[in-house]
C-alpha cells in the first residue's frame, strides 16, 4: 500500500524570521505542483509563490525538492521555506492537510522513514538523536561521529569479515575434495575470529567513557556538615543553586547542578553533611549521599581544617579538598579553594577534568549506549570462543551468531520492541 505523504515544520517554533516545513512521500510532486507549480530542479532553491489548492496567494518563500532515492528518507523531499509569523506557519500546514493523502509527521517520523528505507543505520539514528540534544562540545562531537556513521562503518566492515570467514568454512564443509578450496580454510576462519575479537574488544573497553560523555559524569561533594560543601557547589555553578547557612545540616537532600568542563558534561551533587544525625529526615538524606558517592565517577572529599574528615566510600576515585582558604593561616599541599574569594577555583575544575580523564583523545569511543554494548560484547564473546580444535560446524555457528549480535546493533533485524522509543525521542519534523 502507498505511504502517507508526511510533513511538518522542521526549523522550530514560531515566530521566528523563517519557518522550514518539510515534506516527505509518494505525493510530493503534486504537493508541489499544486502550491507552487513545476517542481524545481532538484537540489535548487528557487522563489516561489505559494498557494493553496484553490490559488489562494499564502506566501512567497523559497522551495528546494530532493527526489527519490537521493534524500534524507529515501523518499521524494521537498522543503518550502515560509516567513516564520505564526498566521503564516498555519495557513501553509492548512493548505497541505488538505490535499489529498497529506497528514502531519509524527515525532522522529521523517528519521524513521530514513532508517525503514536503508539511508541509515540505528547506530546513525541513534547519534543524530543525540545530535539534537548535545550541550556540550564533547557530547556535540561524539554524537555527530555516530550520525555520521562512525560505528555504522566499523559494523559493515565487521560483517563483511564475518561473512568472508563464514564462507571459508562452509566451503571447507560443502567442497572438501575439490582442489581450489584450500585445507587451512579452517585455520584462516580461526585467525580471522580471533583478530575481529580483538578489536571489539578495544572497542568495548572504550564503552564506559563514551556512555559518559552521552549522559555526563557525576561528581560528588562529601564531607561534614558545614566544611563549605553548600558554598563550593554555589561557587562552581556561578549561582546560588544551593542554601547556605551556619546551622551544621542545612543540605538534607542531593542539590544537582550541570556543569562544562572541558566541553564535557559534569553533574555536580551537594550532599548532607556525614555524621550521626538526630533526625529521620537528616538521616534519610545521608543515607542518600552515601548511595550516591558510591556510583560517583569522582568524590571531592572537602576539609575546612576543623571538622572531622569523613570516610568516603572505597572503590571510588577521590579528589581532596581543601575548603576556606581564605579564613586559614596555613595549608597543607594540594587544593586549596576558596568560595568567598574565588581562589583556586579555576585549578580545581582543572583538576576535576584531569581526575576524571577528560583531557585524553579516545578516538574509539564510538559505543555510547548500553543497548550496543551488550550487542558488540555478545559478538566478541562468541568469538573470543572460537578454538581450532572445535568441529567446523560449531565455529560456523559461533560467526553466524556474532553476526547476527552485530546485525542486531545495526538495527537489521531483531529491534522491533526499540524503534518505538527510539523514534518517540525525537522532534516532530526530523
Amino acid at each position: 500500500m502507498a505511504r502517507d505523504t508526511i510533513y511538518a515544520v522542521s526549523s522550530g517554533p514560531v515566530p521566528a524570521g523563517l519557518a522550514v516545513v518539510r515534506l516527505s512521500g509518494p505525493g510530493v510532486r503534486f504537493g508541489l505542483e499544486t502550491m507552487v507549480g513545476t517542481p524545481p530542479r532538484p537540489r535548487v532553491a528557487s522563489l516561489r509563490p505559494i498557494r493553496d489548492r484553490n490559488g489562494l496567494l499564502l506566501d512567497r518563500g523559497l522551495v528546494l525538492f530532493f527526489p527519490a532515492p537521493g534524500s534524507f528518507t529515501g523518499e521524494d523531499v521537498a522543503e518550502l521555506h515560509v516567513h516564520g509569523g505564526r498566521a503564516v506557519v498555519a495557513a501553509v500546514l492548512a493548505a497541505l492537510a488538505d490535499l489529498p493523502g497529506y497528514r502531519a509527521a509524527e515525532a522522529g517520523e521523517f528519521t524513521r522513514r530514513a532508517f525503514e528505507n536503508g539511508r541509515a543505520d540505528l547506530t546513525e539514528v541513534e547519534g543524530l538523536s543525540d545530535l539534537i540534544v548535545a550541550e556540550t562540545e564533547a557530547q556535540r562531537r561524539q554524537a555527530l561521529l555516530l550520525a555520521e556513521g562512525g560505528l555504522a562503518r566499523r559494523l559493515r566492515a565487521w560483517s563483511e569479515d564475518l561473512l568472508r570467514a563464514r564462507a571459508m568454512i562452509e566451503a571447507g564443509l560443502d567442497f572438501v575434495d575439490e582442489e581450489d578450496v584450500p585445507a587451512s580454510v579452517i585455520d584462516a576462519a580461526v585467525r580471522e575470529a580471533s583478530r575481529l575479537a580483538l578489536e571489539m574488544g578495544a572497542l568495548i573497553e572504550a564503552s564506559s567513557f563514551g556512555e559518559r560523555v552521552r549522559s555526563g559524569f557525576d561528581v560528588v561533594l562529601l564531607g561534614a556538615p558545614n566544611v563549605g560543601k553548600s558554598s563550593l557547589l554555589n561557587a562552581l555553578a556561578r549561582r546560588e543553586a544551593a542554601i547556605v547557612t551556619a546551622e551544621p545540616g542545612t543540605t538534607r537532600d542531593l542539590i544537582e547542578v550541570a556543569l562544562d568542563i572541558d566541553g564535557y558534561a559534569v553533574t555536580l551533587v551537594d550532599t548532607a553533611g556525614l555524621r550521626e544525625a538526630a533526625g529521620l529526615v537528616e538521616r534519610e538524606g545521608i543515607e542518600r549521599a552515601k548511595r550516591r558517592s558510591a556510583d560517583a565517577d569522582l568524590i571531592l572529599l572537602l576539609d575546612d581544617g576543623d571538622e572531622p574528615l569523613v570516610e568516603p566510600p572505597s572503590g571510588v576515585p577521590i579528589l581532596r579538598v581543601c575548603t576556606k582558604s581564605d579564613r586559614r593561616e596555613s595549608l597543607p599541599e594540594g587544593l586549596a579553594v576558596s568560595s568567598v574569594t574565588g581562589a583556586g577555583l579555576d585549578d580545581l575544575r582543572r583538576a576535576i577534568g584531569t581526575a576524571l580523564g577528560l583531557a585524553d583523545r579516545r578516538p574509539d569511543a564510538l559505543i555510547v549506549r548500553e543497548r550496543q554494548r551488550q550487542g558488540i560484547s555478545t559478538a566478541c564473546l562468541a568469538l573470543a570462543g572460537i578454538q581450532d580444535t572445535q568441529p567446523p560446524e560449531l565455529i560456523a555457528e559461533e560467526l553466524r551468531r556474532a553476526a547476527d549480535a552485530l546485525g542486531r546493533v545495526a538495527g537489521r533485524y531483531g529491534v522491533e520492541d526499540l524503534l518505538g522509543e527510539i523514534f518517540s525521542a525525537f522532534c516532530i519534523g526530523k
